[in-house]
């Protein structure tokens, strides 16, 4: 709910998060409010945590660093013996690899520090990074029509040499090493050293082993778990040809529990169910952490103004990529 009172020719926003009550908790100097969203007669409590949109630790839309609230998320709830399990409601077509991976520790640590479940709960798009960082979940729960997978690393560039030489512009460039303008985009593709595409290639190889070997090692460690608590034949286990389609590749959440690489079908509902299960309680209000709401907000809200920008709206936004940056990220799909 979203109430609008006009006072003195300020305008002010009331949000009404559809909660049922809230109080705040500090952590390291930051404020959050903790929003109960049900209403069950029980202190058991389950964190709904969102992962939405291009994971990346840069500020994209005034909502703050996305890591570090995950981090900071996570680590309110492992304090709170409230707390029974987390769920991560991820709806990403990934983004930047640092980012992913800091994510994905930030899991896996929690898990191993606290023994409470994770459980992944993707919507309509958990691809790329999206898959990353739900990797190392005690859990996964997908609906059959989610876009998964797209397992792999992407590195791009442009190269505008063409164009700079047809209007004539010509590059200087004093550089220490042959390798130091590495994906320049301003040289000559006949000027590029021998060696450098390899060596790029040889970069991106290895970042993908290292997503082949959190699919690898999450899914197995959840296995492994899920096996411990007599829950073998609920979860799924990785196909043996499972890199097979670690290709890039992308795949509904139907075929992604064939493979292996979920364990349930299902809705928010059913993830709240499992995390139940897993924790060994019956019952559990859902709870989500955001900070407090104040006037800086309220621009966020309306959006940010900056007369000398013109935006072309095409019905969908594409992700800012740098050049030179490997992201796990999926084009296969539109947001």
């Amino acid at each position: 709910m979203l109430g609008v009172i006009v006072a003195g020719g300020v305008m002010l926003l009331g949000l009404g998060l559809g909660g049922h009550g809230s109080h705040t908790a500090r952590l390291d100097g930051k404020l959050y409010e903790e929003h109960t969203l049900t209403s069950k007669d029980t202190d058991n409590k389950i964190v709904a945590i969102d992962v939405g949109g291009v994971i990346t630790s840069h500020d994209l839309d005034g909502s703050g660093d996305m890591v570090v609230r995950v981090k900071d998320e996570l680590e309110l709830a492992e304090k709170d013996a409230q707390v029974k399990a987390v769920i991560l409601k991820v709806d990403s077509p990934g983004g930047e690899v640092l980012a992913s991976d800091e994510i994905y520790r930030a899991i896996h640590e929690f898990q191993d520090r606290t023994g409470k479940p994770v459980v992944a709960q993707m919507g309509s798009l958990a691809a790329s990074g999206g898959y990353y960082v739900s990797a190392p979940c005690r859990w996964i729960v997908a609906n059959e029509l989610t876009l998964t997978g797209s397992i792999g690393v992407i590195m791009s560039g442009m190269n505008f040499r063409g164009l700079m030489d047809k209007v004539g512009i010509q590059p200087q460039v004093y550089k220490s090493g042959k390798f130091k303008d590495m994906m320049s985009s301003t040289r000559r593709p006949e000027d590029i050293p021998a060696g450098e595409r390899e060596m790029v290639q040889a970069l991106i190889d290895e970042t993908y082993a290292t997503f082949k070997g959190v699919v690898r090692k999450g899914r197995a460690a959840a296995r492994t778990a899920n096996k411990k608590a007599g829950l073998e034949k609920e979860s799924t286990e990785l196909a043996s040809d499972w890199e097979s389609y670690a290709d890039g590749r992308i795949f509904s959440g139907k075929e992604a529990k064939r493979l292996g690489f979920v364990d349930e079908l299902g809705n928010f509902d059913v993830a709240v169910k499992r995390a139940k299960k897993l924790a060994g309680v019956t019952e559990a209000n859902i709870v989500k952490y955001q900070p407090p709401f104040t006037f800086g907000n309220i621009f966020r809200l309306l959006g940010k103004s900056d007369a000398h920008a013109v935006k072309v709206d095409l019905g969908f936004d594409f992700p800012r990529l740098q050049a030179g940056r490997m992201y796990f990220l999926s084009f296969n799909v539109v947001q």
